[in-house]
């Protein structure tokens, strides 16, 4: 058996805190998983994990062993990525991640014509709304729309972003035209479930102010709020990207466009590190030249 992989495997269930998840990530059953992890502690002569049905804790061996084997793994992908930049060939696994909504109108749909440029490569795609952590979910890129704070991932500018205040005609029919900031305390605001706290950003006199809102509706999925807006349950702050077709046909318009809200780019992230797989950067420059031909955002 693969030695490597079976390194790999130890790293991936320590990392998601179970075989099943492990199982699950690289679509195997855990049976699989676990047949990996008794011939490495078979091969070391020593337990690594202690294992129930529910969860994995590493042994003081295992705690070791789990930080050389990270290291071992990261220093083997930059060893592989380091030829490879210099063959030019893409090839391996490539793990994506990125925002349900956004990924399922502008990410998912251009993969097929990236996988077609680049049969070599296998390609995973977790399109969820919650902040993934890119070590512990082995992800090689992720797509986020948001400013970004954490100094040990790597950005790249893919595009530019605004969200606007929309809802329907039918809903300013019956409650009116918000026209200042204060106005929206009149308003049912309709709330994108906890995360809501850091409020919605507009800019006035040249500044940012962030401003909380309220409401009778959140959920923490943003296409429900999108279609509780075309409904006229309320007013909802969203990109421009998810609701420019709605825009055109009429079925939603803006409202308190004099505040021109704050710009969200669109970014791809990566770990940092000394040597970016080829195929990593050749999926970034895709979906840059893709987001930069003309119209793509009319």
């Amino acid at each position: 058996m693969d030695a490597f992989k079976q390194l790999e495997t130890f790293v991936a269930v320590v990392t998601l805190g179970s075989l099943s998840a492990a199982a699950r990530q690289e679509g195997v059953v855990p049976a699989v998983i676990g047949r990996r992890l008794d011939a490495l502690e078979e091969r070391l002569g020593a337990r690594l994990l202690v294992r129930t049905t529910r969860s994995v804790t590493l042994t003081q061996e295992g705690s070791a062993f789990f930080e050389d084997s990270q290291r071992i793994l990261s220093e083997l992908a930059e060893a592989e990525a380091a030829v490879a930049s210099g063959s030019g060939r893409a090839r391996g696994h490539l793990r994506l991640s990125a925002p349900a909504g956004f990924g399922r109108r502008h990410v998912a749909p251009h993969l097929a014509a990236f996988q077609q440029q680049h049969p070599d490569i296998r390609i995973t795609l977790d399109l969820s709304d919650r902040l993934v952590d890119l070590a512990r979910d082995r992800i090689d890129c992720a797509i986020r729309i948001s400013d970004l704070a954490d100094s040990s991932l790597v950005a790249v500018r893919l595009a530019e972003n605004r969200r606007v205040v929309v809802a329907s005609p039918a809903y300013l029919a019956r409650h009116g035209i918000p026209h200042s900031l204060e106005d929206l305390q009149h308003h049912a605001c309709l709330s994108l479930g906890e995360s809501q706290s850091r409020g919605w950003t507009f800019r006035v006199d040249g500044e940012l102010v962030n401003l909380k809102v309220s409401g009778m509706l959140e959920c923490n999925d943003g296409a429900v709020l999108h279609d509780w807006a075309l409904q006229g349950l309320g007013l909802a702050w969203r990109s421009l990207w998810e609701v420019k077709d709605d825009l055109s046909d009429g079925r939603l318009v803006t409202v308190l466009d004099a505040y021109s809200a704050a710009d969200y780019p669109v970014y791809a992230v990566v770990p940092q590190r000394r040597f970016l797989p080829v195929r990593v950067r050749r999926f970034i420059d895709h979906l840059r030249a893709v987001y930069a031909s003309p119209g793509y955002w009319d």
